[in-house]
């Protein structure tokens, strides 16, 4: 392609359509295709949801595979970096309990920028990433009432272990717990450059705001309902059916439908086809929790809700999308409420996040990095007038 082949032909009907399919730039990371969704480097998501996910980091960073020995040195590098400093305690203490986690995620990530940024774009992301886990778990007790008293990060374990660790919860299976969670970032760590949180994580960091600030910004695009926070949704709407009967949930969909209400789990912008991440979700569940209430209501869900939204001529994907089996899961591993589980997207995107910010810093433009971003908007109903 040479540099006059023209990539869109923008009209006036592209105008204040959020830039939908519009291409504004290039992606290292990852990209989506209609029929196999999202692949990371090129690896179709489907062959990488069993890897861990400091070997998916390690891949989104260095758009390659970790050897063996380099995957259990950047598992030890990651874990060395993972110190959170007490202030970040003494500012959740002060945040309101009803406050949404999303909120306290983005704080959280803004005060450790403030106690702690080297000005470089990969280290700042690495510690960034390092320390979630901790950061997640503080978030988790302090909210939840149950203090900051957590002991010292295990160098030698996983991001999902330590996490798992800070938390400390009666009565649940670690492991399934563990396996879970390292499937669900793995899943959700990138989904191309275009998403919005993704977008305007980017946009904050083009104009050389830090890592720390810039996906703080991401996580507060990632928290509308419209975006991240349908996962949140999904698994209320699950609570909401109640019932994993056929003829009982059909009857549900319809009744969403007819009062314009959304079917929560189903349908994408890109893809057309059901989603790969909800196709792997959905084996684990068969294996971790076939018979929980919440996986047999989804399971029929997947089965119905298809058939009766192609009954609209004007749905283009009624296929199940990554948020319809995240919510059951999380739910079935000891996440019962809902309003957090964005957090845990959150959580996963800033590995995507930051090493996209890094490509576009310090890699596009052979090296020069991309300018700050600044796209046209024409003047609407503003006709030159005078004060008299």
């Amino acid at each position: 392609m040479s540099n006059e082949d023209g990539l869109f032909n923008v009209t006036e009907e592209h105008l204040n359509t959020g830039l939908r399919g519009i291409p504004v730039g290039t992606c290292r990371t990852s990209f989506v295709t209609p029929t196999e969704g999202v692949h990371y480097c090129g690896y179709p998501i489907s062959e990488l949801a069993g890897f861990s996910p400091e070997d998916v980091v390690y891949l989104l960073f260095n758009k390659e595979l970790p050897t063996p020995a380099q995957s259990v040195a950047f598992k030890e590098h990651l874990a060395g970096r993972g110190h959170v400093p007490d202030s970040v305690a003494a500012v959740f203490h002060t945040l309101p309990k009803d406050g949404h986690p999303m909120d306290w995620l983005s704080v959280g990530i803004q005060t450790l920028g403030m106690l702690d940024t080297t000005g470089d774009w990969k280290e700042d992301a690495l510690n960034l990433i390092a320390r979630m886990p901790r950061l997640m778990g503080l978030l988790f007790r302090i909210r939840e009432g149950r203090g900051a008293d957590i002991p010292e990060d295990d160098l030698s374990a996983s991001m999902v272990k330590r996490f798992a660790r800070t938390l400390d919860l009666d009565g649940v299976d670690q492991d399934q717990m563990e396996r879970i969670l390292s499937t669900y970032l793995v899943l959700h760590m990138d989904h191309g450059g275009g998403n919005l949180s993704t977008f305007a994580g980017k946009a904050i960091a083009s104009g050389h705001a830090t890592v720390f600030s810039s996906i703080s910004g991401a996580m507060n695009a990632l928290s509308g309902p419209l975006h991240g926070r349908a996962n949140q949704s999904c698994l209320e709407f699950v609570l909401r059916i109640g019932t994993s009967d056929p003829e009982e949930v059909e009857a549900f969909v319809r009744g969403e439908l007819e009062a314009k209400r959304p079917v929560f789990g189903f349908g994408h912008a890109v893809l057309r086809a059901e989603d790969p991440r909800a196709t792997v979700q959905f084996a684990l569940g068969e294996v971790m929790c076939p018979d929980d209430e919440n996986f047999k209501i989804i399971r029929t869900l997947r089965e119905v809700a298809p058939r009766v939204l192609s009954e609209n001529p004007k749905i283009s994907n009624p296929n199940a999308n990554v948020d319809i089996a995240s919510g059951a899961l999380l739910h079935y591993v000891g996440f019962k409420d809902p309003t957090y589980y964005t957090t845990f997207f959150g959580w996963a995107r800033v590995a995507g996040i930051g090493a996209q910010i890094i490509d576009e810093r310090t890699v596009m433009r052979g090296g020069k990095g991309t300018p700050i971003y600044r796209p046209k908007y024409i003047a609407e109903q503003q006709s030159l007038r005078h004060i008299e």
